[in-house]
This record gives structure tokens, C-alpha cells and sequence, in this order.
């Protein structure tokens, strides 16, 4: 049995359901495809929380994205009529010698985005629960804080679905075939034909894609950890307690949102990990480099328990950009990923991207996305 659509999406995780939410908007007929479902635990967009944060550095590409996101995810969550967005604030804790806080300081005041410089001394008065050493100073980005990732992704497919669009949940075949792709088969025999078929499938890209993104996209396995906060103590909610960012220790954490614990990772990358069959429990030394970490930021909660714990995975471009490029070898083709552990707050405005490309709006083109920017080599810029 043959199914027709204007446009097939595959991958229902943020970038891939907020582009076809757009698509839909724009008047495509889109059909959007995912093996697992959207915001499921397998991809990239599942685990319940994501930071939302507008500085990055001398990055001011993504801080601006990431302020036209913002608006975007506030006004969906409010016409949704769920809460997606907590306003926990995010505070960047510097070093002395803290290069990054400095140009994301600069960045963030010529973007005109508020912000707030503390001494070691008012963060010591405002936020007693955080261990201050190595910290010199810090930077507050009022205004931003907690997208809900897993609720967050489906409630975007719900209103796709809404606006009339399809949801089809099937395991596709590698793509085959030359200059045009004709059509999708499916794990259950279906095929699925479009005009356009566009790849927004995360860590799944270069399995469908080894040997254009086999050496281009890596996968990596990520540690979350959930720790329990003690019965009737509010230091570690919202708004005691911002979401706060170690960018030299390689460390975040979130405050108790929801009542799902105070969660804490280590950002650096780990091994390289398959999103469909890597094993998804944390190892005792992941854990233990928490914990050490906990002691020195937040001293009250090192002996914490475990309410709840995730193996997820970065998919990382060589430099840590985006890529959203024509497939070289099918005119019909894009290549939407590399969300690198950052990209599920532009979800909105790679929607956006996306569509008008696909609309074929060739004004809107940023050469960082392209995929002959993407090396083979790892050297990652853009955190």
C-alpha cells in the first residue's frame, strides 16, 4: 500500500516535529515518521528537562536564535495550554581566568538581552546553597531557565496532527537510489512516497547515512542524574534555587522542577553510543564523578539519593554546528541534525529554518549549517 504526502519528516524529535509543524502551518501536507514516538526515550529530545539559555559565548548567531525561540516556545505553551517553560533563571558560574563568560557577557549586552553580574559575595547572599569555589563572579540570565524536553516534543506532534498533518510510527529502510529519492519503505512493508523527504532523525542520521555521515555525525553517551531533595526543603526549587552552568568544570545543573529531584550532569562527551541498542544504566564511575562534583557545588546535597538516573546521547557535529544542508546525491533530500547537546532550544526557529528552505526561501541560508563545514575530524566550538 502506497501513502502520498508533500512533505515526509523523518525523526519526531524537536527539530524534526517542529519542522513539520511549520511545514503544516505553511500548507504542506506533511506526514511525520518516527520507529519510537515522539519524545521518547531513546532520542536525543527525551529526558523530561533542557536548559534554555541565550548566552553562548561570541556565538551570537545562537544567542539570538535561542532569545527567537524563546518567544516561540512561550507563545506554543501558552496556546497549548501546558506549562513547558519554567523561568528558573540560569546563572553562569566564571572563573578567574573565564574567556567564554566574558564574551558571552559581551554578547548578551549587544544583543540587549538582561543580565546581571554577582560577586562571589552576592552569590554567597542570594544563593547560599551553592559551593563557591574556584568562582570569581557569575552571570545571571533572568529571563531564561527549563524547557519540559519530553512533553516539550510531543505536545509540538499533537498540534501538528491538529493543523492536519499525519503521524506515522515506523522503522524506515536506508534511503537507495540516485539524483532523486522516490520513496521511504517502512519495517511493515508500507511505502511512503513525497516530494520532499526531509532527515531530522538526530543519532539516527548516520546509521541511514554511513557514508556521508558516518565520520561527520558521533553519537556519544550521556549521563543525567536525578538526586532527591530532602521532605519540605525549598532551597533546591524554582525560584530558590536558578538553573546554574559550570562551563570550565564542564557541569549543569537544574533545580527541583516539578518534583522530579535536582538534576546534575557532566557535559563532557562521553563514549561513542548506538541509539537504538547501547545499554541506557549509568555506571558507578559516572556517578561517582557526580557526587564529587555535588560536594564542591552543592555541599548539602553530596549525600543525595539516586531518585532517578538517564543514558542519553549527544549527536555531534565535528565543530558543534548545526546541519541543515541538501543531501549531495538526492535533490529531494535534507539533512536536518548535530544538535550537539545544545540544539534543543532552537527547536522553534530550526522549524522555521527548515520550512523556508524547503518552501524554497534561499535568502534565509547560513553557510555554518552547511554540510561542507562538517569535518571529519572532532574540534567542537559551540557549546
Amino acid at each position: 500500500m502506497n501513502q502520498t504526502y508533500e512533505v515526509a519528516i523523518i525523526g519526531a524529535g524537536v527539530f524534526g516535529a517542529w519542522t513539520a509543524y511549520q511545514l503544516q502551518r505553511s500548507g504542506r501536507q506533511v506526514v511525520l515518521i518516527d520507529a519510537y514516538g515522539p519524545g521518547n526515550s531513546r532520542s536525543s529530545s527525551g529526558d523530561e528537562s533542557r536548559i534554555m539559555r541565550m548566552g553562548y559565548g561570541a556565538d551570537e548567531i545562537y544567542t539570538r536564535s535561542a532569545r527567537h525561540s524563546l518567544k516561540i516556545w512561550k507563545e506554543f505553551s501558552a496556546n497549548c495550554g501546558e506549562q513547558l517553560f519554567h523561568q528558573t533563571g540560569v546563572l553562569w558560574l566564571a572563573h578567574e581566568d573565564d574567556p567564554y563568560a566574558m564574551k558571552t557577557k559581551e554578547t548578551l549586552l549587544r544583543a540587549g538581552i538582561p543580565l546581571e553580574e554577582l560577586t562571589t559575595d552576592a552569590i554567597a547572599r542570594r544563593y547560599p546553597q551553592l559551593g563557591r569555589e574556584r568562582i570569581s563572579w557569575a552571570l545571571l540570565e533572568p529571563e531564561a531557565g527549563v524547557l519540559m524536553a519530553r512533553r516539550a516534543v510531543r505536545a509540538v506532534a499533537r498540534a501538528t496532527i491538529a493543523a492536519g498533518g499525519t503521524f506515522v510510527q515506523a522503522a524506515i529502510a536506508k534511503p537507495s537510489g540516485t539524483a532523486k529519492l522516490s520513496h521511504l519503505m517502512t519495517s511493515d512493508g508500507e511505502r511512503i512516497l513525497a516530494a520532499v523527504y526531509v532527515f531530522a532523525c538526530g543519532p539516527w542520521l548516520p546509521k541511514l547515512f554511513p557514508a556521508l555521515l558516518g565520520d561527520r555525525i558521533h553519537p556519544t553517551r550521556q549521563e543525567v542524574f536525578y538526586f532527591g531533595v530532602p521532605p519540605g526543603d525549598g532551597r533546591f526549587q524554582e525560584p530558590a534555587l536558578p538553573t546554574w552552568i559550570d562551563f570550565k568544570d564542564e557541569a549543569y545543573g537544574l533545580p527541583d522542577i516539578e518534583g522530579r529531584g535536582l538534576k546534575v550532569a557532566i557535559d563532557h562527551h562521553g563514549e561513542p553510543f548506538d541509539p537504538d541498542n547501547g545499554d541506557r544504566v549509568v555506571c558507578s564511575k559516572g556517578l561517582a564523578e557526580v557526587r564529587r562534583y555535588l560536594a564542591q557545588r552543592v555541599p548539602a546535597m553530596k549525600d543525595a539519593p539516586v531518585i532517578e538516573s538517564r543514558v542519553c546521547q549527544y549527536e555531534n557535529t565535528s565543530n558543534g554546528d548545526f546541519l541543515i544542508d541538501r543531501h549531495p546525491e538526492f535533490e529531494n533530500v535534507w539533512l536536518v541534525g548535530g544538535g550537539s547537546g545544545h540544539g534543543f532550544k532552537h527547536g522553534p526557529v530550526i522549524g522555521e529554518y527548515v520550512a523556508a528552505r524547503v518552501n524554497g526561501d534561499d535568502a534565509v541560508v547560513e553557510p555554518r549549517f552547511s554540510l561542507g563545514t562538517k569535518r571529519e575530524q572532532q574540534s567542537r566550538t559551540v557549546y
